[in-house]
């Protein structure tokens, strides 16, 4: 997005949020939007049965007046919805965002991409391809460890992306931010370098029945290294973590708990600092997978306290290939390294190595230099946005989703906390997981089919598989729209055949 685009679209965050700023409906108009929709559905009724209650649409059915913007209401044109017309400047504008974003410009079977598979990957804006175009054609070489003025470059925007995470996180040093792969490298290089000289026979690992894979095997193996137990968080049937049954398994043994922040399979959010504060208090230390958070809510590393904190660039707009483990300092300092090789080293002769303090002892070789840029171009186009306004952008979106796909005949969403990120998790009666994935893709709609890694929290639901729509700030209304519209149809023709 250019810098006029930017001054002209304002989106510095409102004092006061609201949903209207960004051309989205109330909670109060979509109880309306609902009753259109269901009109069976009432307020005494909204939490009982076998429909999920929501606490963020239980002030909605109100039957105030008025439609959601780009909703087909049976007999009728779409309404188009105009922020101007109803006097508010918003923070930002979807439709000029979403032209930040060249591959929502593709089409697929014929019909304008919609990219709802934002938990799997998020897109990039231009202003991220352009720098590391940028970087490759300007700046291109190793860092650190030259003298020529090429190598400068490099250095500085590598170690300039550096200190963007650290703000984007509210870390107090660059030392405490080391660039990885991604989420899946950062958990592993915790367990096999801190879990491995820490961990004995007897000890005990803690993670939440919500993980990702990649949350539960590298604790898997550490555990069959070293003798320890791995012991499992219970969740409640709307996916809650369930915290007095938490409270239970923390003790002397507990060594470390490591849990995610949002669930990639149901949206969950968990009650983090309250989680961190709870293991603390048992001497443990703590992970946090923010894979799924980074993207929607604010992350401030010291005011959860935690002892690392895990993400990975592509979940937040940036490049594949890289990610962040931020630890604390001083943990870090006494960590050995993962890996060994040059540029993570002080001295070295036949006989001893010194390594070097944090971040260096963790990044052995060369690593993802342009992508690391990337990321912080990325971080960048999130600050300039607003990630206080994304969120409560998506939150309105989920709001609005949430209550369409509660009216689709045969339709069950699984995962139904209270309080939940941009992610929907359904099955349809009648339709294999991967059957309804291709009829949306017909459409032009991508979303993800399957068990999501993270077999373990489905099946405590009795699936081995969903249907998982998730949202980033470059929705809209009118694309869940879409995607309802196809659903209907689907359960529709199930339904004839019957």
């Amino acid at each position: 997005m250019s810098t006029s685009e930017h001054n002209a679209l304002g989106v510095a965050p409102l004092p006061t949020l609201n949903p209207s700023d960004w051309g989205l409906p109330s909670d109060a108009e979509i109880g309306e939007l609902l009753s259109l929709r269901a009109p069976s559905r009432s307020p005494q009724a909204a939490g009982h049965g076998t429909t999920p209650s929501f606490y963020f649409l239980a002030s909605g059915f109100s039957g105030l007046a008025g439609h959601a913007p780009g909703l087909q209401v049976p007999g009728q044109a779409a309404l188009p919805w105009s922020p101007q017309a109803h006097g508010v400047t918003p923070p930002f504008d979807v439709n000029l965002v979403r032209r930040d974003f060249p591959v929502l410009r593709e089409h697929v079977n014929g019909k304008p991409l919609i990219w709802l598979d934002n938990a799997a990957t998020t897109h990039k804006p231009q202003s991220v391809i352009d720098r590391i175009a940028h970087f490759y054609a300007h700046e291109n070489s190793n860092i650190h460890r030259a003298a020529h003025a090429l190598a400068a470059r490099a250095t500085d925007a590598y170690e300039g992306a550096r200190e963007k995470v650290r703000g984007f996180l509210n870390a107090r040093s660059v030392n405490e931010v080391v660039f990885v792969r991604g989420t899946t490298e950062a958990i592993n290089l915790v367990a096999k370098s801190w879990g491995e000289a820490k961990l004995r026979e007897g000890d005990e690992v803690i993670v939440s029945h919500l993980e990702h894979h990649a949350n539960i095997v590298p604790w898997q193996q550490l555990c069959a290294r070293t003798g320890a137990k791995l012991r499992v968080i219970p969740v409640d049937d709307d996916g809650q973590v369930l915290l007095d049954e938490y409270a239970k398994l923390l003790g002397p043994r507990t060594k470390i708990v490591s849990f995610t922040q949002v669930s990639n399979a149901l949206g969950t959010v968990t009650p983090a600092k309250q989680m961190v504060a709870m293991a603390h208090s048992a001497g443990a230390k703590v992970l946090v997978d923010g894979a799924q958070s980074v993207s929607h809510l604010r992350t401030d590393v010291a005011d959860l306290d935690c002892d690392w904190f895990v993400f990975s660039g592509h979940k937040v707009f940036a490049p594949t290939g890289i990610g962040v483990l931020y630890g604390k300092e001083a943990l870090l300092n006494e960590t050995p390294p993962w890996q060994g090789g040059g540029n993570m080293i002080k001295d070295v002769t036949f006989e001893h190595t010194q390594y070097h303090d944090a971040p260096g002892r963790f990044e052995a070789g060369t690593g993802n230099i342009a992508d690391a840029v990337g990321l912080g171009a990325a971080i960048d186009y999130v600050q300039q946005l607003g990630i206080d306004a994304i969120g409560a952008y998506e939150h309105q979106l989920l709001v609005y989703a949430t209550g369409l796909l509660q009216d689709v005949p045969g339709l069950k969403l699984i995962g139904t906390a209270p309080d939940k990120a941009a992610v929907l998790s359904f099955t349809l009666r009648g339709y294999q997981t991967e059957e309804v994935g291709r009829a949306l893709n017909e459409a032009g709609i991508a979303v993800r089919s399957g068990h999501h890694c993270a077999q373990p929290i489905l099946r405590r639901f009795g699936l081995e598989a969903t249907v998982r729509p998730s949202l980033a700030f470059y929705n809209t209304c009118a694309e869940i729209d879409t995607l309802v519209s196809v659903l209907h149809r689907l359960a529709g023709q199930r339904s004839v055949l019957r």
